[in-house]
């Protein structure tokens, strides 16, 4: 039973997604968003955009990542390509319609399977891969007791 009440509430959350060029019609509401993904771009400090319109400057719609949050999301590049839906609150930034990705269960359907990010991955590199930086192990210190001045109780003759 239980089943059955999840899948009908999933194909309702769907059947509620607007497509993307009518996601401004519906800013400051809690909204399931559908389109797909042209691009895959990374900004400044590892923030990515995607834009579901090849000219991205008349696009009336767009998904933001920030940086700190793809941990939480996974690999964003995978979605290039793909029809997506994603839920949450739709915002107005410089005048387009946007729904910032937080986690991965904003996201519907195939999308929702995306891989975690790659262990090396560096955000803040624009998705270069970093090794890490090497440093030659420390060496223990080991106190050093202080010795006690000897004192001469004879006098030599």
């Amino acid at each position: 039973m239980r089943i059955v009440l999840v899948l009908l509430l999933a194909v309702s959350a769907s059947a509620e997604c607007v497509p993307f060029l009518e996601a401004g019609k519906h800013v400051g509401e809690t909204k399931c968003v559908t389109g797909k993904v042209l691009h895959v771009k990374q900004g400044n400090n590892g923030v990515h955009f995607f834009d579901f319109c090849e000219d991205y400057r008349t696009c009336p719609f767009t998904v933001v990542v920030f940086a700190s949050n793809l941990k939480h999301v996974g690999d964003v590049r995978q979605l290039e390509g793909k029809e997506i839906e994603i839920h949450g609150p739709i915002k107005e930034y410089d005048g387009r319609a946007e729904i910032i990705l937080e986690r991965v269960g904003q996201l519907s359907g195939e999308a929702a399977k995306i891989p975690a990010l790659p262990k090396g991955y560096d955000v803040e590199q624009k998705g270069r891969y970093s090794a890490g930086k090497f440093s030659y192990p420390h060496a223990s210190k080991r106190k050093r007791q202080k010795k006690e001045p000897s004192i001469v109780t004879e006098e030599p003759e």
